[in-house]
């Protein structure tokens, strides 16, 4: 597009729908806060003009200033171009509705144990104050820890990741939440730097793509640490030692969540004699699975 056709993009709703057109003509995938070229489209830009990114309608209208429209197109670009996130481009990913901060050091937050905190694990977890310690292991950006949380206000949280730079977004994040008297973070390969506890609840979302899917995934996703996602051949390499390792830390009547994404019949096949309870949210049915201490160490 010439320099000088930019100028006819005057309002928002001209830039929302060359950005869209945009958009589809790269076959842009998206995932990571957002599912389709309108909804991300819109979220750039509102983040650009700094609008609330709730209020879209009122806007859509209103003319941008050509500063306003350079500095949009030259996000556009990068995301076009560049194939890089959304989350990576604003440094911040949306979760339940709450803020989080990220960057390349850290996976995008979009788990769907989320929905299930938002919700207290009910009715697994029938009074939130019984809780008074949680492990999030493979924490990443500490989103996952922070809501635990903010569920359960008598808790305790240990967030682990074997990344020491994970940690600093962590870090940030539970300081910016106001959380660091009760979350705190430790570098640790799964439980081996870490003392002794019994943990009523563990929750994990681990490195569990398999080595073909890997192969597969689309650019954006190449941009997150390839270690936050890649689970070996079948995706199960971590989950087999956690699901080895994790009673020692579970207290009687103690429960993991455990996310596995798309590899439910990798999981069905390493683990054949598990029957775990899977937890479905608004978008997944097999995706999470809840596990008791004594359905493991039996």
């Amino acid at each position: 597009m010439p320099d000088n056709a930019f100028a006819e993009l005057k309002t928002l709703r001209d830039l929302l729908r060359y950005s869209v057109s945009r958009f589809n003509a790269a076959n842009l995938s998206f995932g990571h806060g957002s599912d389709n070229a309108w909804d991300e489209a819109a979220y750039l830009l509102l983040h650009t003009l700094r609008l609330p990114l709730d209020t879209l309608d009122p806007f859509l209208d209103a003319r941008v200033l050509p500063e306003e429209r350079d500095q949009y197109l030259a996000l556009l670009d990068r995301r076009v171009n560049g194939r890089t996130p959304a989350a990576y481009l604003t440094g911040e990913a949306w979760l339940q509705g709450h803020r989080f901060k990220v960057d390349p050091r850290v996976i995008i937050p979009r788990s769907p144990i989320s929905e299930l905190l938002a919700d207290g694990l009910r009715p697994w977890i029938q009074n939130a104050d019984d809780i008074d310690f949680v492990l999030d292991l493979c924490t990443g950006s500490g989103c996952l820890a922070i809501l635990a949380a903010l569920a359960f206000p008598a808790a305790q949280v240990d967030a682990v990741d074997l990344s020491e730079e994970a940690l600093e977004v962590a870090d940030e994040n539970i300081a910016m939440y106001g959380l660091a008297s009760r979350v705190s973070t430790h570098c640790s390969d799964l439980f081996n730097q870490l003392p002794a506890c019994e943990y009523p609840l563990v929750l994990c979302n681990p490195p569990y793509v398999n080595s073909l899917s890997m192969q597969q995934l689309p650019p954006e996703y190449r941009h997150e640490p390839a270690g936050a996602l890649a689970g070996g051949d079948d995706g199960m390499d971590l989950i087999r030692r956690l699901l080895e390792e994790v009673p020692a830390f579970l207290a009687p009547g103690g429960m993991l969540v455990l996310e596995i994404g798309n590899e439910y019949d990798n999981f069905a096949a390493a683990f054949p004699h598990l029957d775990p309870v899977w937890l479905s949210t608004e978008n997944t049915e097999d995706q999470i699975l809840m596990l008791t201490r004594e359905q493991l160490v039996s």
